[in-house]
């Protein structure tokens, strides 16, 4: 049996973005930022928890450190959108092409609007889904803006 159809295309989407940490598939899930430290011997924080919002019919990425709970009242009051509201996994799976646990912060079928965890550029090194629950690639805070062009801001209260 070959690799999950979803890490292929996501090792396409971040050649074609020039990323060049390659997808390291692990043993066991990922699905949880603490799942994916304690697999990658890393902390929580260092984990680029790909979040999925709805707004007002529209999907909202935000991609936050492990450590960090997202405070949607103010993400939405400090970047003029609708109120957030967690999506429901076929909203998810519709917009990024990938299921909870395992979204990646790119190649999703269409762009998605963006948000990154400011906090993430304190780790010289953060993992992100490779777009399955057991797969995860290496990433710099400033790629991760530049790849997913996404807007820098800070997500807790």
């Amino acid at each position: 049996m070959g690799e999950h159809r979803s890490v292929v295309r996501m090792r396409s989407a971040l050649a074609a973005l020039g990323v060049t940490g390659d997808i390291r598939v692990l043993p066991d899930s990922a699905r949880t930022a603490v799942e994916a430290a304690a697999a990658l011997g890393c902390e929580a924080g260092a984990i680029a928890s790909s979040l999925v919002f709805e707004s007002a019919g529209e999907p909202v990425l935000v991609v936050t450190s492990g450590a960090h709970r997202v405070d949607t009242d103010k993400l939405a009051a400090e970047h003029a959108l609708e109120p957030l509201q967690r999506a429901s996994p076929d909203f998810v799976r519709t917009h990024t092409g990938q299921a909870i646990g395992g979204v990646a912060p790119v190649g999703h079928p269409s762009p998605v609007r963006t948000f990154v965890d400011r906090w993430l550029a304190g780790y010289d090194t953060v993992w992100a889904a490779g777009g399955h629950p057991h797969a995860v690639f290496p990433t710099t805070y400033a790629e991760l803006v530049q790849i997913t062009g996404g807007t820098a801001t800070d997500v807790e209260g």
